[in-house]
């Protein structure tokens, strides 16, 4: 079935609330094992509909925000997701509390009671209208993003149109693409502080509902991290600051050097060559038709997935009036079928997102087709990232296919972004904790830790004097300080591991894949160490990590 053909029907939220019952009490009294794995198999049906209905809406809503449907629609599953989560609560409680689980690890793995574990500990009836304030002040937020739609040269541009501009070989088009892009967030300065003052102290009355000091430790909880803790992120950071920022320190001076400026500026950041970046060479059906002979040569399994993509209608891609901003993949469980969003602004970007989401996608379709309930449909986000950074590079070989003789460019750009975007990356994890450490800072005090962060992992930083950057509201952009609290960090670690595949496939290739492929597989059916261990890549935990996974890409672009 098309995405197009795929009906929509709200859940009926109070058949789900008495079905929910019906499995908790059957998997509570089951007289056996194959009674308590049915019940399994009941409530792994009932959450793929909900959650199929759910991802509709949400793709549908965030393609067009201006859909008065579907916006009504978010709305309800705003209010209904955090019922429906409490509603699985008794069906975790019944299937911890389980006489069989030894059999049932057997049949469905160990990792099914961790997940249930981290919900009995992370949910609790009293969160419900803190989840649903929370879920509304999240689509307000993305509501707020959306509607940007800034003048620059009698144009007008939307967020992504503006960040193309700041890729323009014009220095002056760079800079007014900047201030414009900074005057949105200077215009709407108050409404982004109220939505993320009130989200911190949502945030941070859920963790006291659960009996923490904080909100930092249930955030850990709600990303489903197993094995490792806030100590251990903050010497992950504390490698990048000492490894790391001085490399990417270099970079930026030698770009500077590269594009003769005698000072790089915010708005110079994205502009890495001097006759311009590498572009796509085509709009976006010819990369369409181009990623699909790159999957179908990359593997078997790779060209089927796309044309499976390409053929039902699974991808949004390019930018245009009302779509919300960004770039996401989510998965529709009754198709077994990925979907990719983005928005398309003829840059290398646009290349990334079939790469990235792509590997999002590839990962998903794949763990679907051999793993048995829904929890294990993606893992948790520091392992999910693998597999998209990973694909990026997976598909080095065939950039000229996209970019022509620019292809060498291009991967030079790649791996140097994917090298300076860590320090950010960490830069955004220690802010959150520093936040939600301390709730009741002023909106003011939040900017001034943003800027006191910046300075210390982003030294080489510059905003020319731009008012509204400069006292630190560039946190304003970054959706996963509003939306997804605790992600951000996700990327950075998973980083690690897709550069070290990086590493290998220069050694053995058919060696490399073989081990992504087997991440594909395993999907969330392990914690993120296990998968590690699996994948046969390091702990990134581990000291002198960072060092050793960087070496090949600061060979290929530093020397």
């Amino acid at each position: 079935m098309k995405f197009s053909e795929m009906p929509y029907s709200r859940p009926d939220i109070e058949a789900m609330q008495r079905e929910c019952t019906e499995i908790a009490e059957r998997l509570r009294g089951a007289a056996s094992v194959e009674e308590a794995r049915k019940a399994i198999v009941q409530m792994g049906k009932l959450s793929r509909r909900f959650e199929t209905m759910m991802s509709l809406v949400e793709i549908r809503h965030t393609i067009d925000t201006r859909d008065a449907r579907y916006a009504q629609e978010q709305d309800f599953f705003d209010e209904a997701t955090p019922r429906v989560t409490q509603m699985q609560l008794a069906y975790y409680q019944a299937l911890l509390a389980s006489p069989f689980r030894a059999e049932l690890s057997d049949a469905f793995g160990e990792q099914l009671f961790a997940i249930a574990d981290i919900q009995v500990r992370s949910t609790r009836e009293e969160l419900v209208p803190l989840m649903v304030e929370e879920n509304k002040l999240t689509s307000e937020y993305e509501r707020l993003l959306a509607s940007a739609e800034m003048e620059v040269d009698g144009k007008t541009y939307n967020l992504s149109g503006l960040k193309k501009l700041m890729q323009s070989q014009d220095r002056a088009l760079r800079k007014r693409g900047f201030l414009a892009y900074a005057e949105f967030f200077a215009q709407n300065e108050r409404r982004f502080d109220e939505i993320f003052d009130k989200l911190v102290h949502i945030r941070h009355e859920k963790g006291r509902v659960m009996g923490f000091d904080s909100f930092v430790p249930l955030g850990y909880l709600l990303m489903g991290r197993q094995g490792y803790g806030a100590e251990d992120v903050a010497a992950f950071r504390a490698q990048v600051l000492e490894t790391l920022v001085p490399v990417c320190t270099k970079l930026r001076q030698q770009q500077a050097r590269r594009i003769g400026v005698d000072k790089l500026r915010f708005y110079d950041e994205a502009f890495q060559y001097p006759e311009g970046n590498a572009a796509p060479i085509g709009d976006h059906a010819f990369m369409e038709a181009q990623a699909e002979r790159m999957y179908d040569e990359l593997s078997k399994e790779t060209g089927e997935f796309f044309r499976f993509m390409r053929a039902h209608e699974l991808m949004d891609l390019e930018t245009k009036p009302g779509k919300a901003a960004g770039g996401y993949c989510t998965f529709l469980p009754d198709y077994d079928a990925p979907f990719i969003f983005s928005n398309f602004n003829g840059t290398s970007a646009d290349v990334d997102v079939l790469t990235h989401e792509a590997g999002h996608a590839f990962q998903a379709y794949t763990t679907n087709k051999v793993q048995t309930v829904p929890e294990y449909g993606f893992p948790t986000s520091e392992a999910a990232e693998i597999h998209s950074m990973s694909m990026e590079f997976f598909t080095y070989p065939w950039m000229e296919r996209f970019f022509g003789d620019q292809a060498d460019k291009y991967q030079k750009l790649h791996t140097s972004e994917a090298l300076t975007f860590i320090p950010y990356g960490v830069c955004v994890d220690e802010f959150q904790h520093r936040v939600y450490e301390n709730p009741d800072m002023t909106p003011e005090e939040r900017k001034a830790v943003w800027h006191e962060l910046e300075q210390k992992y982003l030294p080489a930083r510059d905003y020319d004097g731009c008012e509204i950057f400069e006292k630190g509201a560039f946190f304003f952009e970054k959706l996963h300080i509003f939306m997804y609290p605790f992600y951000y960090i996700d990327y950075t670690l998973a980083s690690m591991a897709a550069f070290e595949f990086y590493g290998k496939m220069q050694q053995n290739r058919e060696a490399a894949w073989a081990d992504y492929y087997r991440l594909c597989e395993l999907g969330g059916s392990l914690r993120y160490l296990d998968l590690l261990k699996a994948a046969h890549l390091s702990n990134p935990f581990e000291p002198g990590s960072v060092r050793k996974a960087i070496a090949p890409l600061v060979r290929f672009v530093v020397g």
